[in-house]
């Protein structure tokens, strides 16, 4: 069992609480620039997290439920291990094959259909 590690933004989230669901490794504090697109925050408290193989399904469709797009931006969340890549939006999730370049440009095209920058959704398969 190969367990993922992901970035969890706590402002993204509609439920703050939620990250103590998480296995917290490390915690950055990132104040907010217009390049982040988030004018409402001063900064993003990114946790890097790591979740259980068993746990990740349940955990994506958690977090796809708790996304905060109440100031008409878009947030995503994703995690990975050796193989595969959740990528999560608000009701949607992607499970990527990470040597697979086509499922990263689905989801890539599904971010930047919700405006977010596509500097922030640059996702590149494993060669």
């Amino acid at each position: 069992m190969s367990n993922y590690q992901g970035v969890i933004i706590e402002e993204s989230l509609a439920d703050k609480n939620l990250v103590q669901d998480f296995k917290i490794l490390f915690t950055k504090v990132s104040l907010v620039t217009d390049k982040h697109k988030t004018s409402w925050l001063k900064q993003w408290t990114l946790h890097t997290v790591e979740i259980p193989e068993d746990q990740a399904s349940n955990v994506a469709q958690k977090l796809s439920q708790n996304l905060d797009y109440s100031h008409g931006s878009a947030w995503y969340a994703d995690f990975k291990n050796d193989a595969h890549h959740y990528i999560i939006f608000q009701n949607k999730v992607f499970l990527i094959d990470m040597w697979n370049q086509e499922q990263y440009n689905e989801a890539k095209r599904y971010g930047i259909s919700l405006s977010i920058p596509d500097y922030q959704v640059d996702f590149k398969a494993k060669v």
